[in-house]
């Protein structure tokens, strides 16, 4: 029998790949940490951006000021009903997944990218990690409180934020081996970017003065009943009564703010969506930021600007121990806002939350390598030097 020799060398196998779903501006934001500590450890990765946020005020910006790779896919799913969204995005995710074969897939925050990335994962027994798990409004009304359980109860990595994201994880039975407190994310890419944050260039381009507040409104509980969202727009109009109000609108119910009456005027400008340093920027020099957004809670901790959440809950309840936040009703904000431009929103310890240090992203990576290379890297493990890994 003839002996065959082979004439090639067989191509060696490719690195693990791990797979970094986004779909919304909060997204980019946490997982830029990520993706650069990851990089620096040599793991191989990839970008699939869904289009939950598809123009180019919404993401394409973000990328651009957070140094994020260019996406290897490009869903461009937009925007739509909860159902259609989620349904869009659960086809085209798992086309993605089935071509590319990553080892991991990270899915960040609770948009429906988020949601759907995960039950396609499970779906087709694709191991997934979950920054940002734990988070609890308590508030099944919100889309988004449904989106965390879901997901945090399929992860099998879960990268906590805060202690009490641990507490909820315990009681709701999550495997404590699976579950590592590594800090925000969100504040390293802050950290990142503080040399870059000058209010001036976007005052002067806006048309303000030093003294202004920002105004961030789209929960659907807010905008999407047109009695709430005239209740919230007075409430706004009278804050701008006190000092001028710029708000940079998401597309997201911006007919319905409109038609209860939020429109350019002497004291309040709407102004298109910014990208990640220009809205930062604009944040850091306001004397007080109305919002009804999670992460802006924890950015304005973080700067010491005092800010307002118009909603009943709040899923960083530390950004209201630790921090500026405070949540109020409408009816409450003018007031409200009285108080903290007297100087009563101010930073009640002086000091960031635990773990809020810029060092999330290589938290995060340190476990993700461990589990690549086949090391059940302990809680107690991860925020050791690496050379001790």
């Amino acid at each position: 029998m003839r002996d065959y020799a082979p004439t090639e060398t067989a191509p060696a196998p490719e690195d693990p790949l791990v797979l970094h779903v986004l779909g919304a501006r909060p997204n980019f934001v946490k997982a830029a940490p990520v993706v650069r500590a990851l990089t620096e450890v040599g793991v191989r990765q990839g970008i699939v951006h869904t289009g939950q946020h598809y123009d180019a005020l919404m993401s394409d910006v973000f990328f651009a000021d957070l140094g994020l790779p260019e996406p290897i896919a490009n869903l461009g799913v937009g925007s739509g009903s909860h159902a259609r969204q989620t349904a869009a995005l659960l086809t085209g995710l798992e086309e993605v997944v089935l071509e590319h074969r990553p080892a991991l897939v990270v899915v960040y925050g609770d948009v429906n990218s988020t949601l759907a990335a995960i039950l396609v994962c499970a779906k087709l027994q694709v191991p997934t990690a979950h920054v940002e798990a734990g988070l609890r409004s308590f508030d099944r009304g919100m889309p988004e409180e449904v989106n965390r359980v879901v997901t945090d109860a399929l992860s099998d990595i879960l990268f906590a934020t805060s202690s009490d994201a641990l507490s909820h994880l315990a009681n709701e039975g999550v495997d404590p081996a699976r579950v590592h407190l590594v800090g925000n994310p969100m504040i390293d890419s802050l950290f990142s970017a503080l040399d870059r944050l000058d209010p001036a260039p976007v005052r002067a381009r806006l048309g303000l003065g030093e003294r202004y507040a920002v105004a961030t409104l789209h929960r659907p509980a807010n905008v999407d009943d047109p009695a709430a969202a005239k209740e919230l727009v007075d409430a706004v109009l009278a804050v701008s009564e006190r000092l001028p109000v710029v708000v940079p609108l998401h597309p997201r119910g911006r007919t319905r703010l409109a038609e209860a009456g939020l429109v350019d005027g002497e004291r309040l400008s709407i102004v298109d969506p910014l990208g990640y340093v220009d809205f930062l920027s604009l944040v850091r020099g306001a004397a007080l930021v109305v919002t009804d957004s999670g992460g802006v809670q924890e950015e304005t901790t973080m700067l010491g600007v005092p800010c307002l959440t118009v909603r009943p809950n709040t899923e960083r309840p530390v950004t209201v121990t630790h921090g500026t936040n405070r949540l109020v009703t409408p009816a409450g904000l003018p007031a409200a806002a009285d108080r903290a431009l007297a100087g009563g929103a101010a930073t009640p310890s002086g000091e960031l939350p635990p773990l809020w240090d810029g060092k999330a992203g290589p938290r995060i990576a340190r476990v993700i390598e461990a589990w690549l290379g086949g090391r059940n890297l302990s809680p107690a493990a991860q925020n050791e030097p690496r050379d001790a890994l």
